[in-house]
């Protein structure tokens, strides 16, 4: 018998401050080329790092440095959590 581990998937958006997840999709296509010229490819693991006083934007690492992004772009892209 097998025994399938169900992914969760949920938007960089959903993450508290120093949890992490792995990018596996995007949800927008026009906005994924420009996030993905950022550094924010499937399979980089990101790490929310800290959110603006009035929480936008928020600041995560990913591909080894520091990236800012607005919650809508965040929400843009998807998680698999670690």
């Amino acid at each position: 018998m097998r025994h399938s581990k169900k992914i969760q998937l949920m938007n960089l958006s959903e993450l508290e401050i120093g949890e992490s997840g792995t990018i596996t999709a995007f949800t927008d296509q026009h906005m994924s080329i420009k996030l993905m010229e950022m550094g924010c490819l499937p399979g980089e693991e990101v790490r929310l790092d800290q959110i603006a006083p009035l929480g936008d934007p928020i600041a995560i690492t990913v591909s080894g440095y520091k990236l800012s992004l607005r919650k809508t772009e965040a929400a843009t892209i998807l998680l698999k959590s670690n």
